[in-house]
């Protein structure tokens, strides 16, 4: 007995050992592309050419930065998406969760029907020429509201949305609100809302990264260049600068560069640049929603 427990303790041991290395070796592997972006945009052009940037910031340099700033475009995609983000969520939370919350009752009429058809949608579309087209005649094409309205709710949102209710309101507050004298609205309003804080926690996190990212909505669906939001500006500039270095931002730099070589020096670290300045946001979304993230996450999935 004695023998059994002491081989017991050292496998356990082997398994924390392995288990703490790989765990470690995996976090490296996700957190060193992050920290490697970063040193690279505040080091020196010619040092990140070289590929001597590897643990620290080499001659640091805020070159690239100030050519981001300068470049006016970039702000006022970073204005858009902002505004974009902000009433997107805001819309998607309130149809998400009062759809959800019409789904969760027991006694809803059609309900079966009503949440297949949610369901269908999660395996087919109409394609994008189909989309395009009825957005067009919709008065959709080139408005800034198709970037607040297209793909306002997310069915796999609904349904995590749809049990958290489902599992954590008990019916039991209904009956007592209907013996009050209660609505449907005025449960909905004065109860389910309060009751919900966490999913809605997370279904900001869900909607806003999702929208923050969107680049694809304002590529199709924007003529002006002055509502495309911050992503399709960025795509636009990271492959102007891969292909052929001509693009507009190249020409907005070398307007203060001496040359085109010294542009493309700079384009080299303001890349790096870019992608710290548009990922800031959701790390910090994710920062502070992150208490509610993982139990909003659990508690909304235990059974569907």
């Amino acid at each position: 007995m004695k023998r059994s427990k002491i081989k017991h303790s050292r496998s356990n041991q082997v398994f924390y050992i392995f288990n703490t290395i790989f765990w470690i070796i995996f976090m490296f592997l996700i957190i060193y592309p992050l920290y490697l972006v970063c040193i690279a945009s505040v080091s020196d052009p010619d040092a990140i050419v070289a590929g001597k940037v590897i643990w620290h910031p080499v001659d640091f340099s805020l070159i690239g930065y100030k050519a981001v700033l300068e470049y006016t475009e970039f702000w006022t995609s970073y204005r858009n998406s902002f505004i974009y983000t902000i009433s997107s969520v805001v819309i998607s939370i309130i149809v998400t969760l009062t759809a959800a919350y019409s789904l969760s009752r027991p006694k809803f009429p059609g309900k079966a029907a009503i949440n297949m058809f949610f369901v269908i949608t999660m395996f087919f579309n109409g394609g994008l020429i189909p989309t395009f087209l009825v957005m067009k005649d919709i008065g959709m094409y080139n408005n800034p509201l198709v970037m607040v309205l297209m793909g306002c709710v997310s069915v796999w949102n609904l349904m995590v949305a749809r049990t958290f209710i489902q599992t954590n309101i008990p019916e039991e507050l209904y009956e007592a609100s209907a013996l009050d004298g209660a609505s449907h609205f005025q449960y909905f309003i004065k109860v389910v809302m309060p009751l919900s804080k966490t999913i809605i926690a997370v279904l900001a996190v869900y909607y806003g990264v999702a929208k923050w990212n969107d680049y694809f909505t304002g590529l199709v669906y924007l003529k002006d260049r002055s509502l495309y939001p911050l992503q399709t500006v960025l795509r636009e500039i990271l492959a102007t600068l891969q292909v052929d270095m001509t693009g507009d931002f190249m020409t907005t730099m070398s307007e203060d560069a001496s040359n085109l070589a010294e542009a493309t020096r700079i384009a080299n670290v303001s890349k790096y640049c870019i992608i710290v300045l548009a990922t800031g946001p959701v790390v910090v979304l994710y920062a502070f929603m992150q208490k509610y993230f993982e139990k909003g996450v659990m508690i909304g999935s235990l059974k569907g």
